[in-house]
């Protein structure tokens, strides 16, 4: 347990922080799973409509330090990758 107030206070952060990221990440699989299912199920349009968004939640999550910018653009790339197959 924190001695100092201040370290109180910034441990009630560091979990809303923490539980703020998990969620972001937790959309980011969410999504990611979705777009998987679209990918196998053939259904190109629905997926080239579900890409653009993902991608932006993928900056999103980059540029505020939650996942890696060379993981964003790796899994950005692999997916564009996928659903440029389809067609």
């Amino acid at each position: 347990m924190p001695i100092k107030f201040a370290a109180v206070r910034q441990l009630r952060k560091d979990k809303k922080r923490a539980a703020n990221n998990q969620a972001i990440r937790s959309e980011l699989k969410t999504l990611v799973k979705r777009l998987h299912r679209l990918v196998e199920g053939k259904h190109a349009k629905e997926a080239r409509a579900l890409l653009p968004m993902l991608a932006k939640k993928y900056d999103a999550a980059a540029s505020r330090g939650i996942v890696h910018r060379n993981t964003a653009a790796r899994h950005k790339s692999r997916l564009t990758l996928q659903v440029n197959k389809l067609s």
